[in-house]
């Protein structure tokens, strides 16, 4: 191993514990919140689903979220309620 090699595995212990097949600390699976008991998606409550859309307007995919096939649905159908009845907007300009 070249003099470079073992200054730059030393100073970034991630890449050398990688190398050897370590995890990557600090990963945690995201759980869905409906799932877990809160309120139900509901078109009627913007604050609650402005969590779930970009500054843009666009609705945030379920890995961003961490909700799961079932609820990412249910979430996306009061979304656009929500939006036909201009409770949020379509898109931000």
């Amino acid at each position: 191993m070249r003099e470079e090699d073992k200054d730059f595995a030393e100073k970034d212990g991630a890449l050398k514990d990688r190398k050897m097949g370590a995890r990557k600390v600090g990963f945690k699976k995201k759980v869905c919140k409906f799932c877990q008991g809160a309120a139900p998606a509901d078109y009627k409550n913007p604050d609650m689903l402005r969590r779930y859309i970009t500054e843009r307007g666009k609705i945030l995919p379920a890995r961003i979220t961490g909700t799961c096939a079932k609820h990412q649905r249910a979430l996306n159908r009061e979304i656009k309620r929500a939006r036909v009845l201009a409770y949020l907007p379509f898109e931000k300009k």
